[in-house]
């Protein structure tokens, strides 16, 4: 795939950001018009066919969001880039685009999930450590939530080991939660791969 102009990218950020479309309508208006800039035009004509007026997400605010995810150090990936995690990519619901933090070369070895309770056991949470452990030096990348308990047991020993940890997060990927895990957040970002819708 060529790079994206930087006019496309903007465009496939505000068309994502825009009401109503979300991973597969996204996908199907790419189809159908090939770019997001295309798109986006289309939407106040296609709208307009079923009685509705309709306005895309607002340049300004897009723009806003571009520069806070620059000035976090943080990047886009979207779907059809080679450094998207091309297992996800294949998956019909991924999100189109992703924000990242870290190595993205992490995504492309063979990758383990290791989730559990919250709350876990002290022998649950020592299970975890040693799986993941074992995993990373065995040159699997450990994928997690950074969630307290089982997620964060397997980060914490997997973030320096040969295969890495990725650390998949629902919030925002400049907001840290739970908040006792700012420095091992922080490791994933700069030692492994962390990323955010």
């Amino acid at each position: 795939m060529n790079p994206l102009s930087q006019t496309e990218a903007f465009a496939r950020i505000r068309l994502l950001r825009s009401p109503n479309i979300g991973p597969v309508s996204f996908r199907q208006l790419l189809a159908r018009f090939t770019t997001a800039e295309a798109a986006l035009a289309a939407l106040p004509d296609l709208a307009g066919r079923g009685g509705a007026r309709y306005r895309p997400a607002a340049e300004a605010r897009v723009a806003d969001e571009i520069a806070a995810v620059k000035r976090s150090g943080v990047r886009y990936l979207f779907h059809d880039s080679p450094d998207c995690p091309a297992l996800l990519a294949q998956a019909g619901d991924a999100p189109p685009i992703l924000t990242a933090r870290g190595d993205s070369a992490i995504a492309a070895r063979p990758c383990d999930a290791i989730v559990g309770a919250r709350n876990a056991s002290a022998a649950a949470v020592k299970l975890a450590r040693q799986f993941a452990s074992v995993l990373s030096e065995a040159g699997f990348a450990v994928v997690s939530g950074l969630a307290r308990g089982i997620d964060g047991a397997a980060h914490g020993a997997s973030v320096g080991g040969a295969g890495g940890t990725i650390g998949v997060i629902a919030s925002g990927i400049d907001i840290t939660y739970p908040p006792e895990h700012t420095a091992l957040q922080e490791k994933v970002a700069t030692r492994g791969l962390l990323l955010a819708e």
